[in-house]
């Protein structure tokens, strides 16, 4: 369960375990550790970043996450007007 207030994010873990996140975020679920690795750059990057350079932060953020992820990363970027 994730509890969140102006000043303060709190997990509630299924044990009933109160956790306050290092970061001023909080990601749940099965894809967790990618929405905080996304959220993580949104955050260390703000908007500017291309659309390609959001995805290589985000993967290589997950890959520093989840010991499952690696940093080898190939990124195919279509061109709007091929697609």
């Amino acid at each position: 369960l994730a509890v969140a207030a102006p000043d303060r994010l709190l997990l509630v873990s299924g044990t009933g375990d109160v956790i306050e996140p290092d970061d001023p975020i909080l990601a749940i679920g099965s894809g967790g550790s990618y929405a905080l690795a996304a959220a993580r750059a949104m955050m260390k990057h703000s908007p500017n970043l291309s659309a390609k350079e959001m995805v290589s932060e985000g993967l290589n953020i997950a890959g520093e996450i989840c010991i499952y992820t690696n940093q080898n990363l190939t990124i195919l970027e279509l061109d709007a007007e091929e697609a």
